[in-house]
């Protein structure tokens, strides 16, 4: 189904002509068309299925008709600073010819954006996209207006109930008109997710879209390879490569500190990306990696949903992830928009039952293979044994 096909708003229309939008893909043909029937919505998929727009298009389509521009009327709720910046550059693409405004809201910035963020809420910023604790900061000082609000929209839901974050969300909830389209959009759809949706949702239409399959465009694979053998690995696959931009996921900031150093002491273009990071520096180094001026950046799980890059080459998985469903997020930054990527999962002895476990999931078995001559032996694979990993003993104080 195409965009020009659903009756949109004439100045949305025309930015998502100028876009270059035709087509919609299949959770914004289910998603649009339901929101704009006033229904309320669940939408399940994964990163890369043009998920952000599905609920972007309805919202601005509904303000343009509504007639209430200056005042906040739509609240849009993500897990992470880069997700709701990415949220927030589309939205401003979408409103391009329009007299809407929006503001992206979110913690670890200095006094003066807090004051801008204020600034936005006083003077009626249409859209805010926040993340929970930085939006009810605002909310407990008393100057936010909620009671114009038409539109409230969680995006990755399940990382926000990973991160602990249902009471906040309760209490913004609590604070806002009860009669109002609310949109709540997961990657994944556990028990605990369809228990927040009944609290929220009102008779939804609920949608679900592949999602524990990988693109038909990743050409995956796996490495066995014992953990004092990876970097060597890591290095040998980068260098003297011409991968244009490569996303490595590690388990934990320290690992992802070490392998990023290491990397950069042999001069690679390498940078590594995590919460330790103040916010102007995670901002200059996601810019300079969409640029292309950073080739590889190296993080935890905090880049494996929520970033817009296009044309990623290659992702490492230097470590099996112990979800599944994040393995699916994790490959998923590459092969976006029905284009062609690489990924590649090194697995230890201790990780290869959840590696099959991943394999299930997708329906799909992933060629395997060990380290080329001279970077070092690798476990034989037997996922059938739950190895269970050696515990760390550290020496008693004196």
């Amino acid at each position: 189904m195409k965009f020009s096909e659903i009756n949109l708003h004439p100045l949305l229309q025309e930015a998502i002509d100028a876009m270059g939008f035709e087509n919609m893909t299949p959770i914004q043909e289910r998603a649009i068309p339901a929101a704009a029937l006033g229904k309320d919505i669940l939408g399940c998929a994964q990163t890369g299925t043009g998920k952000t727009a599905s609920f972007v298009i309805p919202v601005l389509n509904g303000l343009l008709n509504s007639n209430t521009q200056g005042k906040l009327s739509a609240m849009i709720i993500a897990p992470t600073r880069e997700l709701a910046l990415q949220i927030d550059q589309q939205i401003d693409g979408l409103r391009f010819f329009t007299n809407l405004t929006s503001a992206a809201v979110y913690g670890g910035g200095s006094g003066y954006d807090f004051d801008m963020e204020k600034r936005a809420f006083t003077t009626g910023a249409d859209i805010i996209v926040s993340t929970p604790g930085r939006l009810k900061s605002h909310m407990n000082l008393g100057y936010v207006d909620t009671s114009n609000i038409k539109f409230f929209i969680l995006d990755e839901a399940d990382r926000m109930l990973d991160m602990g974050f249902v009471d906040d969300i309760m209490k913004i909830h609590s604070q806002l008109p009860l009669v109002k389209q609310t949109f709540l959009f997961s990657a994944t759809m556990p028990k605990r997710i369809k228990e927040l949706a009944n609290r929220l949702l009102v008779n939804p239409e609920e949608i679900s879209i592949s999602v524990s399959k990988t693109a038909e465009g990743i050409d995956q694979k796996a490495i066995l390879v014992y953990d004092h053998h990876k970097l060597k690995v890591i290095l040998d696959l980068l260098s003297g490569t011409t991968y244009k931009s490569v996303i490595v996921f590690c388990s934990t900031k320290q690992e992802t500190k070490h392998v990023s150093a290491e990397m950069q002491k042999r001069g690679m273009n390498a940078k590594s990306f995590h919460s330790d990071l103040e916010q102007d520096e995670r901002e200059s180094r996601m810019l300079s990696f969409k640029n292309k001026t950073i080739t590889t950046l190296i993080g935890t799980d905090i880049i494996s949903r929520g970033i817009d890059v296009e044309d990623i080459d290659l992702v490492i998985n230097y470590s099996v992830p112990p979800d599944p469903e994040d393995y699916v997020h994790r490959v998923g930054r590459t092969a976006r928009a029905a284009s062609k990527g690489q990924a590649i999962t090194f697995i230890n002895e201790y990780e290869q039952y959840n590696f099959k476990k991943v394999e299930d999931m997708i329906g799909k078995e992933i060629e395997k293979s060990k380290p080329r001559e001279g970077l070092g032996d690798g476990p034989d694979y037997d996922p059938s044994k739950r190895v269970a990993k050696k515990p760390k003993f550290f020496k008693k104080r004196r």
